[in-house]
């Protein structure tokens, strides 16, 4: 069977994950997305919680990669609105410069699938993301 390397293209395209990363940070932004796209999945992202909220019923993500400290809205009140929004909300990773144990708990006791600290390694944060995605398809599908 000859495949016309175009339709590889979009058959992949097709069913590659989905992945938000919300940032405030432009220079994190980009290293996130970047990293992300390079393992094959689908990127979106957004500088601050109020506008990933409404990126996700048309973007549909599996995953998201949520700051803690932004303007606006927190990580944290992201997470908490989405839980409200949603009976099945995309997975959250959040990914933050707050270090301490507390705002550590703070996270995962508010919904998050895993609380990284900046900087992650490239594996560390593929590793991660891979075992959330794997995680959510024993779930219900999302938004």
């Amino acid at each position: 069977m000859n495949y016309n390397v175009a339709d590889l293209n979009s058959k992949r395209t097709i069913m590659a994950q989905r992945i938000l990363v919300v940032d405030d940070e432009p220079g994190t932004l980009k290293m996130l997305e970047m990293t992300i796209k390079l393992e094959g999945y689908e990127v979106a992202t957004a500088r601050d919680g109020q506008v990933a909220l409404l990126m996700i019923p048309e973007f549909k993500p599996d995953l998201i990669i949520l700051d803690v400290m932004m303007p606006g809205q927190t990580g944290i009140e992201v997470l908490k609105t989405l839980k409200k929004q949603y009976a099945n909300p995309p997975t959250v990773i959040f990914f933050s410069a707050k270090s301490a144990i507390p705002d550590m708990v703070e996270g995962m006791e508010a919904g998050a699938f895993k609380y990284l600290v900046k900087p992650v390694s490239r594996a560390d944060l593929i590793q991660n993301i891979k075992s959330a995605l794997v995680a959510r398809a024993f779930r219900k599908p999302s938004v």
